[in-house]
C-alpha cells in the first residue's frame, strides 16, 4: 500500500509513530517514508488484504487519516505498481560488471604472456624445412 499525503510534513510527525507501530502490530511486514518536493509518502507492505482492511478500520488511523491535509491511496508499492508486493530491483544490465583499472605492470605481464602463446601458436602452424620441399 502506497498513501501519499500532500503537504503533509507536519502531518507526519503528529501521527506518523501511531501510523507505523499500529501497521507493525496488525501484520505489516514492511514500512518506510519516503519525502517528496510535495509532500510524504508512507509506504507499507501486509502479506494479505485483510491484515490491511483491519489496520484502515483502527480508530486511531482513521483519525489520523482524517487530519491529513489531502491523501491518496494507492493499492500496491510504489503507488502504481498495481501489486500487493513490494518492487524488486531490476538485474544490473551487463552483470553488473564495471572494468577493474589495474596497475600498469600488470598488464604488461599479461600483455607478454599473450604475446608468448602467439608465438607458440604461429610456430606450430609453421611447416617444417623437409614437408616444405615436397
Amino acid at each position: 500500500m502506497s498513501i501519499e499525503i500532500i503537504d503533509g510534513e507536519a502531518w507526519q510527525h503528529a501521527y506518523g509513530d501511531i501510523l507505523t507501530t499500529t501497521a507493525l502490530e496488525h501484520g505489516a511486514d514492511e514500512w518506510r517514508w519516503l519525502h517528496r518536493t510535495w509532500g510524504v509518502v508512507l509506504e507499507i507492505a501486509f502479506e494479505k488484504e485483510s491484515q490491511y482492511e483491519r489496520w484502515r478500520e483502527v480508530p486511531a488511523v482513521r483519525s489520523a487519516f482524517d487530519a491529513a491535509p489531502r491523501v491518496i491511496f494507492h493499492r500496491g508499492w510504489g503507488g502504481t505498481s498495481g501489486s500487493g508486493e513490494p518492487r524488486r530491483p531490476r538485474p544490473l544490465a551487463g552483470a553488473g560488471a564495471a572494468e577493474l583499472e589495474f596497475d600498469d605492470v600488470i598488464d604488461r605481464v599479461v600483455d607478454a604472456v599473450v604475446d608468448e602463446r602467439r608465438t607458440q601458436v604461429v610456430e606450430l602452424d609453421e611447416p617444417s624445412g623437409a614437408a616444405a620441399s615436397c
